[in-house]
Protein backbone atom coordinates (compact mmCIF):
# COMPACT_ATOMS: atom_id res chain seq x y z
CA UNK A 1 0.00 0.00 0.00
CA UNK A 2 0.99 3.73 -0.53
CA UNK A 3 2.26 5.88 2.35
CA UNK A 4 -0.84 8.05 3.47
CA UNK A 5 -1.19 11.85 4.41
CA UNK A 6 -2.68 13.68 7.30
CA UNK A 7 -5.53 15.92 6.40
CA UNK A 8 -4.47 19.34 7.63
CA UNK A 9 -0.77 19.02 7.45
CA UNK A 10 0.00 16.58 4.68
CA UNK A 11 2.27 14.84 7.08
CA UNK A 12 3.32 11.05 6.08
CA UNK A 13 1.19 8.27 7.47
CA UNK A 14 3.17 5.06 6.63
CA UNK A 15 1.77 1.65 6.62
CA UNK A 16 2.74 -1.24 7.31
CA UNK A 17 5.65 -3.25 5.32
CA UNK A 18 5.41 -0.54 2.54
CA UNK A 19 8.87 1.08 3.71
CA UNK A 20 11.49 -1.72 4.09
CA UNK A 21 14.55 -0.51 4.03
CA UNK A 22 12.95 3.07 3.13
CA UNK A 23 11.53 4.34 6.53
CA UNK A 24 14.04 6.70 7.16
CA UNK A 25 14.41 8.63 4.39
CA UNK A 26 10.12 9.12 4.44
CA UNK A 27 10.31 10.20 8.07
CA UNK A 28 12.91 12.75 8.02
CA UNK A 29 11.49 14.05 5.01
CA UNK A 30 7.93 13.70 5.46
CA UNK A 31 7.17 13.87 9.09
CA UNK A 32 9.89 15.62 11.02
CA UNK A 33 11.35 18.16 8.69
CA UNK A 34 7.33 19.14 8.00
CA UNK A 35 6.69 19.39 11.24
CA UNK A 36 9.35 21.58 12.52
CA UNK A 37 8.42 24.06 9.49
CA UNK A 38 4.76 23.93 10.90
CA UNK A 39 6.01 24.75 14.20
CA UNK A 40 8.63 27.35 13.68
CA UNK A 41 8.88 27.67 9.85
CA UNK A 42 8.52 31.45 7.71
CA UNK A 43 7.29 31.82 4.62
CA UNK A 44 8.38 35.08 3.49
CA UNK A 45 6.46 37.07 0.44
CA UNK A 46 8.74 39.84 -0.85
CA UNK A 47 6.54 40.49 -4.35
CA UNK A 48 4.22 43.08 -4.32
CA UNK A 49 1.27 41.20 -5.34
CA UNK A 50 -1.89 39.03 -4.41
CA UNK A 51 -0.74 35.60 -3.11
CA UNK A 52 -2.02 32.12 -2.64
CA UNK A 53 0.46 30.04 -0.26
CA UNK A 54 1.36 26.77 -2.11
CA UNK A 55 -0.14 23.38 -0.80
CA UNK A 56 1.17 19.85 -0.93
CA UNK A 57 1.21 16.60 1.04
CA UNK A 58 5.00 15.05 1.99
CA UNK A 59 6.78 17.96 0.87
CA UNK A 60 7.56 21.50 2.16
CA UNK A 61 5.42 24.16 0.85
CA UNK A 62 3.93 27.78 1.91
CA UNK A 63 0.88 26.96 3.66
CA UNK A 64 2.05 24.82 6.17
CA UNK A 65 4.97 27.64 7.48
CA UNK A 66 4.22 28.90 11.46
CA UNK A 67 5.25 32.13 10.05
CA UNK A 68 3.80 34.83 7.06
CA UNK A 69 6.34 37.30 7.02
CA UNK A 70 5.19 40.32 4.56
CA UNK A 71 7.84 42.49 3.21
CA UNK A 72 6.60 43.86 -0.16
CA UNK A 73 6.52 47.52 -0.54
CA UNK A 74 2.94 47.52 -1.80
CA UNK A 75 1.87 50.89 -0.29
CA UNK A 76 -1.47 52.08 -0.50
CA UNK A 77 -2.39 48.62 -2.30
CA UNK A 78 -4.01 46.05 0.20
CA UNK A 79 -2.89 43.05 -1.09
CA UNK A 80 -4.29 39.43 -0.24
CA UNK A 81 -2.32 36.02 0.89
CA UNK A 82 -4.96 32.97 0.83
CA UNK A 83 -4.52 30.41 3.23
CA UNK A 84 -6.20 26.59 2.74
CA UNK A 85 -9.63 27.40 5.00
CA UNK A 86 -9.16 24.59 6.96
CA UNK A 87 -7.73 24.63 11.06
CA UNK A 88 -4.43 25.93 11.19
CA UNK A 89 -3.05 29.28 12.82
CA UNK A 90 -0.56 31.60 11.45
CA UNK A 91 1.63 34.42 12.90
CA UNK A 92 1.57 37.00 10.87
CA UNK A 93 4.29 39.79 10.41
CA UNK A 94 3.76 42.62 7.60
CA UNK A 95 6.58 44.39 7.41
CA UNK A 96 5.77 45.71 4.24
CA UNK A 97 4.61 49.34 3.78
CA UNK A 98 0.50 48.66 3.36
CA UNK A 99 -1.81 46.76 4.62
CA UNK A 100 -2.68 42.91 3.92
CA UNK A 101 -5.34 40.80 4.16
CA UNK A 102 -5.07 36.72 5.66
CA UNK A 103 -8.06 34.81 3.61
CA UNK A 104 -9.54 31.44 3.46
CA UNK A 105 -9.57 29.78 -0.10
CA UNK A 106 -12.92 30.57 -1.37
CA UNK A 107 -12.11 33.54 -1.07
CA UNK A 108 -13.86 34.79 2.51
CA UNK A 109 -13.49 37.98 4.12
CA UNK A 110 -10.55 37.37 5.94
CA UNK A 111 -8.36 39.82 8.40
CA UNK A 112 -6.60 42.97 7.80
CA UNK A 113 -3.17 43.18 8.82
CA UNK A 114 -1.86 46.94 8.47
CA UNK A 115 1.58 47.96 8.08
CA UNK A 116 4.02 47.36 11.34
CA UNK A 117 1.60 45.36 12.72
CA UNK A 118 2.01 41.57 14.10
CA UNK A 119 -0.62 39.49 14.92
CA UNK A 120 -1.73 35.59 15.80
CA UNK A 121 -4.73 34.59 13.26
CA UNK A 122 -6.56 31.55 13.46
CA UNK A 123 -9.50 29.11 11.58
CA UNK A 124 -12.34 29.71 13.36
CA UNK A 125 -14.24 26.91 11.34
CA UNK A 126 -16.08 29.59 8.50
CA UNK A 127 -13.00 32.91 8.28
CA UNK A 128 -9.72 33.84 9.80
CA UNK A 129 -10.16 35.87 12.83
CA UNK A 130 -7.14 37.33 14.94
CA UNK A 131 -6.19 36.23 18.09
CA UNK A 132 -4.01 38.69 19.43
CA UNK A 133 -2.42 41.78 18.11
CA UNK A 134 0.74 44.42 18.18
CA UNK A 135 -1.92 47.00 17.76
CA UNK A 136 -3.89 47.78 20.68
CA UNK A 137 -7.53 47.41 20.30
CA UNK A 138 -8.85 50.74 19.91
CA UNK A 139 -7.28 53.92 19.01
CA UNK A 140 -3.76 54.45 19.59
CA UNK A 141 -3.33 58.03 18.44
CA UNK A 142 -6.30 61.09 17.79
CA UNK A 143 -5.67 63.81 15.43
CA UNK A 144 -8.81 66.47 14.70
CA UNK A 145 -6.70 68.46 12.58
CA UNK A 146 -8.69 72.17 12.37
CA UNK A 147 -12.11 70.99 13.51
CA UNK A 148 -11.77 72.36 16.88
CA UNK A 149 -12.20 69.05 17.99
CA UNK A 150 -10.37 67.11 21.00
CA UNK A 151 -10.59 63.85 22.81
CA UNK A 152 -11.67 64.22 26.32
CA UNK A 153 -10.49 60.79 27.64
CA UNK A 154 -8.10 58.23 26.86
CA UNK A 155 -7.15 57.28 23.78
CA UNK A 156 -7.12 53.95 24.37
CA UNK A 157 -11.17 52.26 23.30
CA UNK A 158 -13.85 54.71 22.98
CA UNK A 159 -12.75 57.83 22.45
CA UNK A 160 -15.46 61.13 23.99
CA UNK A 161 -15.21 64.11 21.40
CA UNK A 162 -14.73 67.67 23.40
CA UNK A 163 -14.85 71.39 21.65
CA UNK A 164 -16.59 72.96 19.39
CA UNK A 165 -16.81 72.61 15.77
CA UNK A 166 -14.91 75.35 13.94
CA UNK A 167 -15.99 77.59 11.34
CA UNK A 168 -14.07 76.33 8.24
CA UNK A 169 -15.08 72.99 9.40
CA UNK A 170 -18.73 73.86 8.79
CA UNK A 171 -18.98 74.57 12.75
CA UNK A 172 -20.12 77.77 14.46
CA UNK A 173 -17.34 77.91 16.57
CA UNK A 174 -18.96 78.71 19.35
CA UNK A 175 -20.73 77.13 22.77
CA UNK A 176 -23.19 79.26 23.22
CA UNK A 177 -25.36 82.15 21.55
CA UNK A 178 -28.01 85.00 22.50
CA UNK A 179 -31.39 83.41 22.70
CA UNK A 180 -33.15 85.84 20.28
CA UNK A 181 -30.01 86.97 18.27
CA UNK A 182 -28.54 86.16 14.83
CA UNK A 183 -25.08 84.96 14.07
CA UNK A 184 -22.58 87.14 11.96
CA UNK A 185 -19.22 87.45 10.43
CA UNK A 186 -16.99 89.21 12.48
CA UNK A 187 -14.14 91.22 11.46
CA UNK A 188 -11.56 88.12 11.70
CA UNK A 189 -13.72 85.61 10.31
CA UNK A 190 -15.59 83.94 12.96
CA UNK A 191 -18.85 83.93 13.97
CA UNK A 192 -20.43 85.86 16.95
CA UNK A 193 -24.26 85.95 18.01
CA UNK A 194 -25.51 89.52 17.99
CA UNK A 195 -27.80 90.95 21.31
CA UNK A 196 -31.76 89.51 20.96
CA UNK A 197 -33.66 91.19 18.19
CA UNK A 198 -36.53 93.20 19.86
CA UNK A 199 -39.81 92.64 18.49
CA UNK A 200 -41.17 94.45 15.57
CA UNK A 201 -37.45 95.44 14.67
CA UNK A 202 -35.82 95.19 11.40
CA UNK A 203 -31.92 93.85 10.78
CA UNK A 204 -29.30 96.76 9.81
CA UNK A 205 -26.15 95.47 8.36
CA UNK A 206 -23.10 97.66 9.61
CA UNK A 207 -21.07 96.92 6.85
CA UNK A 208 -18.17 93.97 6.67
CA UNK A 209 -16.78 92.52 9.91
CA UNK A 210 -20.05 94.39 11.96
CA UNK A 211 -22.36 92.39 13.95
CA UNK A 212 -25.93 93.53 12.39
CA UNK A 213 -27.95 95.49 14.84
CA UNK A 214 -31.53 96.43 14.63
CA UNK A 215 -33.95 99.38 14.47
CA UNK A 216 -37.35 100.37 14.65
CA UNK A 217 -40.14 98.79 11.94
CA UNK A 218 -43.75 100.10 14.03
CA UNK A 219 -43.67 103.13 16.75
CA UNK A 220 -44.49 106.78 17.01
CA UNK A 221 -44.14 108.99 14.60
CA UNK A 222 -41.18 111.13 14.22
CA UNK A 223 -39.82 114.05 12.66
CA UNK A 224 -38.34 113.97 9.79
CA UNK A 225 -35.98 117.06 8.67
CA UNK A 226 -35.01 118.69 5.20
CA UNK A 227 -33.53 115.65 3.22
CA UNK A 228 -34.59 112.95 4.94
CA UNK A 229 -36.91 110.48 4.09
CA UNK A 230 -40.85 110.65 4.79
CA UNK A 231 -41.99 106.80 5.55
CA UNK A 232 -45.09 105.44 6.07
CA UNK A 233 -45.12 102.00 8.57
CA UNK A 234 -48.47 100.94 7.24
CA UNK A 235 -52.37 101.56 6.46
CA UNK A 236 -53.34 103.14 9.46
CA UNK A 237 -49.44 104.37 11.15
CA UNK A 238 -47.59 106.96 9.28
CA UNK A 239 -44.62 109.55 9.92
CA UNK A 240 -45.44 113.00 9.81
CA UNK A 241 -42.78 115.09 8.55
CA UNK A 242 -42.09 118.82 10.60
CA UNK A 243 -39.67 121.57 9.69
CA UNK A 244 -39.73 121.43 6.07
CA UNK A 245 -37.43 124.24 5.01
CA UNK A 246 -38.12 124.16 1.28
CA UNK A 247 -35.21 122.21 0.29
CA UNK A 248 -35.61 118.10 -1.38
CA UNK A 249 -37.30 115.88 0.89
CA UNK A 250 -37.15 112.79 -0.04
CA UNK A 251 -40.22 110.51 -0.08
CA UNK A 252 -39.61 106.61 0.36
CA UNK A 253 -42.87 104.78 -1.63
CA UNK A 254 -41.26 101.33 -1.04
CA UNK A 255 -42.15 101.89 3.05
CA UNK A 256 -45.68 102.23 3.07
CA UNK A 257 -48.49 103.72 1.04
CA UNK A 258 -49.79 106.51 3.07
CA UNK A 259 -47.69 109.77 4.34
CA UNK A 260 -48.14 112.96 6.30
CA UNK A 261 -46.11 116.05 6.42
CA UNK A 262 -46.65 119.45 7.16
CA UNK A 263 -45.12 122.43 4.61
CA UNK A 264 -43.53 125.78 6.61
CA UNK A 265 -41.94 126.13 3.27
CA UNK A 266 -41.86 125.85 -0.55
CA UNK A 267 -41.25 121.81 -1.41
CA UNK A 268 -39.71 119.96 -3.90
CA UNK A 269 -40.57 116.42 -3.32
CA UNK A 270 -38.40 113.67 -4.57
CA UNK A 271 -39.42 109.84 -4.74
CA UNK A 272 -36.85 107.68 -4.02
CA UNK A 273 -36.79 103.86 -4.00
CA UNK A 274 -39.67 103.39 -6.36
CA UNK A 275 -40.90 99.64 -6.70
CA UNK A 276 -38.84 97.16 -8.53
CA UNK A 277 -41.34 95.97 -11.25
CA UNK A 278 -45.52 96.18 -11.58
CA UNK A 279 -47.76 98.68 -9.71
CA UNK A 280 -47.62 100.33 -6.80
CA UNK A 281 -49.79 103.64 -5.14
CA UNK A 282 -49.50 105.74 -2.51
CA UNK A 283 -51.43 109.01 -0.47
CA UNK A 284 -49.85 112.21 1.04
CA UNK A 285 -51.71 114.16 3.19
CA UNK A 286 -50.06 117.22 3.29
CA UNK A 287 -51.01 120.44 5.74
CA UNK A 288 -49.94 123.48 5.73
CA UNK A 289 -49.00 126.13 7.79
CA UNK A 290 -50.64 129.54 8.69
CA UNK A 291 -48.75 130.99 5.75
CA UNK A 292 -50.43 130.67 2.46
CA UNK A 293 -49.06 129.88 -0.87
CA UNK A 294 -46.86 127.40 0.03
CA UNK A 295 -45.66 125.47 -3.41
CA UNK A 296 -45.25 121.63 -4.52
CA UNK A 297 -43.15 120.08 -6.76
CA UNK A 298 -42.39 116.56 -7.67
CA UNK A 299 -39.23 115.13 -8.81
CA UNK A 300 -37.95 111.43 -9.07
CA UNK A 301 -39.43 109.96 -12.05
CA UNK A 302 -42.06 111.34 -15.08
CA UNK A 303 -45.38 112.84 -13.61
CA UNK A 304 -48.47 112.85 -15.70
CA UNK A 305 -51.58 115.38 -14.45
CA UNK A 306 -54.69 115.87 -15.71
CA UNK A 307 -55.47 118.34 -18.80
CA UNK A 308 -51.96 117.14 -20.21
CA UNK A 309 -49.72 119.37 -17.61
CA UNK A 310 -46.47 118.85 -17.45
CA UNK A 311 -46.30 119.63 -13.29
CA UNK A 312 -49.17 120.04 -11.21
CA UNK A 313 -47.63 122.60 -8.64
CA UNK A 314 -50.11 123.36 -5.86
CA UNK A 315 -50.04 126.94 -4.42
CA UNK A 316 -51.36 125.83 -0.97
CA UNK A 317 -53.95 127.83 1.19
CA UNK A 318 -53.38 128.90 4.85
CA UNK A 319 -54.14 126.01 6.98
CA UNK A 320 -55.54 123.77 5.00
CA UNK A 321 -55.14 119.72 3.80
CA UNK A 322 -54.50 118.85 0.47
CA UNK A 323 -55.21 114.91 -0.44
CA UNK A 324 -52.52 113.53 -2.82
CA UNK A 325 -52.62 110.80 -4.96
CA UNK A 326 -50.30 108.82 -7.29
CA UNK A 327 -50.02 105.81 -9.00
CA UNK A 328 -47.27 103.90 -11.10
CA UNK A 329 -47.98 100.86 -13.59
CA UNK A 330 -44.50 100.34 -14.48
CA UNK A 331 -42.37 99.94 -11.13
CA UNK A 332 -42.04 104.27 -10.78
CA UNK A 333 -40.75 104.97 -14.25
CA UNK A 334 -43.69 107.00 -14.69
CA UNK A 335 -46.34 108.16 -12.29
CA UNK A 336 -49.92 109.67 -12.87
CA UNK A 337 -50.90 112.12 -10.12
CA UNK A 338 -53.75 114.34 -8.93
CA UNK A 339 -55.37 116.35 -5.92
CA UNK A 340 -58.29 114.28 -5.10
CA UNK A 341 -59.38 116.41 -2.38
CA UNK A 342 -58.52 120.12 -1.59
CA UNK A 343 -58.38 122.95 0.73
CA UNK A 344 -59.80 120.32 3.74
CA UNK A 345 -60.10 122.07 6.54
CA UNK A 346 -57.18 121.41 9.55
Amino acid sequence: MTTGNTTLLGLALPVEGELDGTWGDVVNDSITSLVDSAVAGTTTLSTDADVTLTTTVLAANQARQAVLLWTASNGATTRNITAPAQSKPYIVINAGTGSIVLRGAGPTTGVTIISGEKCLAAWNGSDFVKIASSTADGVTTFSAGTTGFTPSTATSGAVTLAGTLAVANGGTGLTAGTSGGILAYTATGTLASSAALTANKVVIGGGAGVVPSTTNLLGTAAAVTSGSYIQAVGYADTVTALGNTGTAINLDVTSGNVFTATLNGNATITLRYPVATGSSSFTLILTNDATPGRTVAWAGGTFKFPGGAASLSRTTTANAIDVWFFFTPDGGTTWYGTIPMKNLTT
